[in-house]
Formats: structure tokens, sequence, C-alpha cells
């Protein structure tokens, strides 16, 4: 056996640390490039930590998911100003964007230099500048994850900036931050947070510290996902997500996603669609197809009881089987009103311009079994 596992320098976890970031900050550098979602406001409070420590700040807002020209900015922003350090305060567009601005700051050329798939996907020469990350949903994991993903208008899908030195600094995860999420964005983000749990553990690339990771992660989000949708300020429930977000980052980044992820990110590039959104559509789909796929020809591969793994640790219940974590997870995105993907525009008619990027894809090779372009439309199909 053999693995590599890499990780945030720091991560800081716990309801009301978002008080300690000025002095976090303080010791990264003097003056930070604030990256928020499209509301700085929003995060007023945890951005005025930074004057308590003499911290200089200058604010970047970013609207919607970030692409090559918004990152592009980002960076000509920071260089303007004197930025010598990057916090993201924010959502997954937020921590992905600023991310990827440390990362390009110190290093020459344009993005495309360093994006995979569409790039010439070139290795950094240059450390990052220092990097903290503070989100404000839970569900991305981006906080402790090595990519940046950055969408292309232009080539209609998103890809990764993606370096080990792009770990976060430090992560600071404060689930207070998250009480004030809509409750949509609860629902979809929460249905990220699992999705993100599940596909590592059942990854061709596990390892034993992401199933470690993985086991916690499917625990804490089949008690709490549903309640932190219907009881919001249910401190327990909050700090569950939070961390099964946290958990599904670790994993993540080092063991990939699978078949929901490799399709979500040609997705979520093509239409105007959530991310959480799209997971929670596909999701019982994958597992169905994947499944039987494994069934049919490697039926002695590991994935095929980790699946009824999945659903004991989601029911804490030894006798569960995959079949009602599908019924479950399927259930779960009615009662969150998750549509389905005709919803976002998506047809039948796209379906070969779909399986093609989602086939070149990062996450689709950690997919348990490679699925056939069949199997993968037969996914899409159920899930419309």
């Amino acid at each position: 056996m053999r693995f590599e596992f890499a990780t945030a320098t720091r991560i800081i976890f716990g309801t009301g640390t978002a008080s300690e970031l000025g002095q976090l900050a303080s010791e990264k550098g003097s003056h930070a490039l604030v990256v928020t979602g499209s509301n700085p406001d929003r995060v007023g409070d945890v951005i005025a930590h930074l004057s308590s420590s003499d911290v200089k700040h200058t604010i970047y807002s970013i609207a919607d998911e970030p692409t090559i020209d918004v990152v592009n900015r980002g960076k000509e922003t920071a260089l303007n100003a004197g930025c010598d350090l990057v916090i993201s305060i924010g959502g997954g567009s937020a921590l992905d964007g600023g991310k990827a601005i440390a990362a390009l700051i110190p290093n020459d050329g344009e993005i495309l230099d360093y994006l995979e798939v569409i790039g010439k996907g070139q290795k950094l020469k240059s450390q990052p500048i220092p990097f903290i990350a503070v989100p404000t949903t839970a569900g991305t994991g981006a906080e402790v994850t090595k990519n940046a993903v950055v969408a292309s208008p232009e080539h209609q899908v998103k890809v990764s900036l993606r370096d080990n030195r792009m770990l976060p600094d430090i992560a600071l995860i404060d689930p207070a931050l998250t009480y004030s999420m809509p409750q949509s964005i609860t629902a979809s983000t929460g249905m990220d947070a699992l999705t993100q749990v599940l596909e590592p553990y059942v990854s061709h690339l596990a390892n034993p510290v992401t199933d470690g990771f993985c086991r916690e992660g499917l625990r804490r989000a089949g008690r709490s996902l549903r309640q932190v949708y219907d009881n919001p300020n249910d401190v327990s429930a909050r700090e569950d997500m939070a961390m099964a977000s946290v958990l599904g980052g670790l994993a993540l980044a080092n063991a990939k996603l699978g078949a929901v992820h490799g399709f979500a990110g040609p997705l979520g590039g093509m239409y105007s669609a959530p991310h959480g959104a799209i997971c929670a559509a596909l999701l019982p789909h994958v597992m169905k197809t994947n499944i039987s796929a494994l069934q049919s020809r490697e039926p002695n591969n590991i994935a095929v009881s980790r699946y009824d793994e999945v659903a004991q640790l989601i029911f804490a219940d030894d006798t569960a089987t995959a079949q009602i974590a599908m019924d479950w997870i399927d259930e779960t995105s009615k009662i969150f009103q998750i549509p389905g993907l005709a919803t976002h525009g998506i047809k039948e008619e796209d379906f070969d311009s779909i399986i093609e990027k989602s086939s070149r894809s990062s996450s689709m090779k950690g997919n348990p079994i490679k699925l056939t372009d069949e199997e993968l439309a037969t996914i899409l199909r159920s899930a419309l």
C-alpha cells in the first residue's frame, strides 16, 4: 500500500473562532486582499476583526462563480494595492477565487498557462502568497483542498487550478457563520457535503486516512442533514454539517471524487445551475449505475460492499443497504425541493457534449469503475 496525504497547514474549528481572524492574519501579512461574495456587508463583522490587529485590507467581491476574467482582475487588484496576503470569507466561489488569486500573484503568465483540461496545465513556479480560508457555507470543503475551480464561459466548462502548495495556510471554520444561510443554500450545500464524504469512500483511490474522514462525515451528515434544514439554529446540527464539509474536503483532496462531480463541473460550466443542486439530482442515479456496473463487471470490487457501508454509517444501522441509502437521498432531495436537471435547461440532445467533457474531468477519474458512455447517458436521463 502506498498513498500520500496533504492538507492545510493549520485548521481551526469551533463556534466563535472567527474572532481570531485579526491575530491570525497579522501573523501572515500586513495588507490583505479580502475576497467575499457579492455583498461584503454580510461578513462585515468578520472583516472588522482585521482592524483590531492593524491589518490593512482591500475588498474584492465575486458575485457569481469565479471565472478566468474574475481571477485575473483579482490578481491585478491585489498587485496594485500591494497585498501580501489573501483572505477569502464566503462560500465556495469566494474560497476558490481567493485561492486562485493567491496562487497567481507571484507567478508570471496567464491563468490559462496553469489550468487543467483547457489550459497548458503547467506547474506553478513560485509559492502562492499566504492564504486564509473562512467558509460561511457548509458544503464545498474548499477550505482544505489544493485546487481552485474556475469557470471558462468561452469553453463552457469549469476546470481546476491545482497545486499542493495551494492548500490554505489557515482554514478558519466557525459554524456560527453558516446560521444566516438561506434554507435553499443550506439544502444545496448540505447535499454537496454529503456527496463529498460518499464519493471518496467508494473511490478506487481511497486510503485508510480518507476512509476515517469519510466514515465520520457520513455519520454526521446522516444525523444532521435534514435536521439543519428543518431547524437552522440547531447548534449541534450546524457543527455537524460544518465538520462534514471539512472532512469531505480533506478526503476529496487526497482520494478524488467520482461521477457525480465528474458531471457537476461540466454541467456547472454549461448551464446556470447551483453546484449542490446538480450533485443532489445526480447522486442516487450515479449510485445505482455504479452498483449495477460493479456487480456486472467487477463483483469483487471493494466498492460493492462499501455502498452498503455508506448506508450503515448514514443510519447508524448495521443492517442498512445501499438501496435504502439511495431511497433516502432521493427522498431528501424531494424534501429540499431539489429540481431535476431539466429545470436548468439540460436536454437529451446535449448528452454527447456533456459526456465528452465529463469523461475528461479530474473527478471522473476517481469513480470506482470506468463507466461506458451508455451508462453515463442513463445517469443523465434518469436525473432529468
